[in-house]
C-alpha cells in the first residue's frame, strides 16, 4: 500500500517540481523579450517596471493553479476565491486604477510630453511629470498642481506646443471717428519692432467688428511657445503708444439719453 501511494506521489512531485522550474523559466524569458520591446517605445521606465511586475505575479498564480491541477487538486474554487479576490480589490481601488489606466493610456498615445505647455484637467501651465497616477503641471505663477490622470486624460487636452509657433489674440479699440485703414497701416509698421516673432509669420492686423465705440481691430502677431508673454505684452505697449502718439482719439462710451415723463 505504501509504495503503491507514495510512489506515483513522488512521480507527481517531481513533475510538479519540473512544472515549476520550466515554467519560471518560460515567464522570465517572456518578461524578458517584453521589457527588450517596451525599452524600444517611448513608455516610462518605471511604468515598464510596474506592467512587468504585474505581468509576472498573474503568470505565476497561473502557473501555480496549474500545479494544483496536476496533482488532482479541484481548483474551481480557488480560481472562484481570486476572482472574488481581484472584484473586491478592483472595487476598492477603482478610482486608483482608473488614474493608472489614464497614465498607462497617457505613455502610449502621448498627447503630451514633459515640458509642453497646455490646458488639461483645468489648469494650464507646463508639464513637468507624468507618473503613473498623477501628472504634474507647474502654473505660469510657479504653483505646482498635481492632477490625477484620470481626470487629465478623460478632460479635454489644448497642447500649445504641439506646433513651433501660435498666435497672439489681441485686440485694439478705435474710435468711431478714426481711420481703420490708417490705424492698421501704422500698427502693423509699428509691430515690426515688436522683437521674438516667428520668422516668416508677419502679425495679421485687420478689421475684427465694430460695437458701439466704434470698430474694433485684431491685432495677431506670432510667436513661439517660450516668448507668448513677452510678445503679448510688447504687442500691447506698442498698440497703446501708436495710437496716443499719432492723435487717435480715446473711444468714448456713447451716452444713453433717459426718457422723461410725466
Amino acid at each position: 500500500m505504501v509504495v503503491t501511494i507514495l510512489v506515483p506521489f513522488l512521480f507527481k512531485l517531481a513533475g510538479a517540481v519540473a512544472l515549476w522550474i520550466v515554467g519560471t523559466w518560460l515567464i522570465r524569458m517572456v518578461l524578458k523579450v517584453l521589457r527588450r520591446t517596451f525599452n524600444k517605445s517611448t513608455l516610462d521606465p518605471t511604468l515598464i517596471g510596474f506592467l512587468l511586475n504585474i505581468l509576472g505575479a498573474l503568470l505565476r498564480v497561473v502557473l501555480a493553479v496549474a500545479i494544483l491541477g496536476f496533482f488532482g487538486i479541484q481548483t474551481a474554487s480557488f480560481a472562484a476565491l481570486l476572482a472574488g479576490a481581484g472584484v473586491a480589490i478592483g472595487a476598492a481601488w477603482s478610482g486608483m486604477l482608473s488614474n493608472f489606466a489614464a497614465g498607462v493610456f497617457l505613455q502610449i498615445f502621448r498627447p503630451v510630453s514633459s515640458g509642453d505647455f497646455v490646458t488639461a484637467g483645468g489648469v494650464t501651465g507646463t508639464v513637468e511629470e507624468i507618473g503613473m497616477f498623477v501628472t504634474s503641471v507647474l502654473a505660469p505663477d510657479n504653483v505646482r498642481h498635481i492632477i490625477p490622470n484620470g481626470k487629465f486624460f478623460g478632460d479635454t487636452i489644448v497642447n500649445y506646443s504641439s506646433h513651433p509657433f501660435r498666435r497672439v489674440e489681441l485686440e485694439a479699440q478705435l474710435d468711431s471717428s478714426a481711420d481703420v485703414n490708417r490705424a492698421i497701416a501704422l500698427l502693423k509698421d509699428a509691430l515690426k519692432a515688436v522683437p521674438n516673432q516667428y520668422p516668416g509669420k508677419d502679425p495679421d492686423v485687420e478689421l475684427l467688428t465694430f460695437t458701439e465705440r466704434g470698430p474694433r481691430l485684431a491685432v495677431r502677431p506670432y510667436t513661439n511657445n517660450d516668448h507668448y508673454w513677452q510678445v503679448y505684452f510688447d504687442t500691447n505697449r506698442v498698440i497703446a503708444d501708436t495710437l496716443s502718439q499719432n492723435g487717435f482719439p480715446v473711444p468714448r462710451i456713447p451716452v444713453q439719453l433717459g426718457q422723461s415723463g410725466a
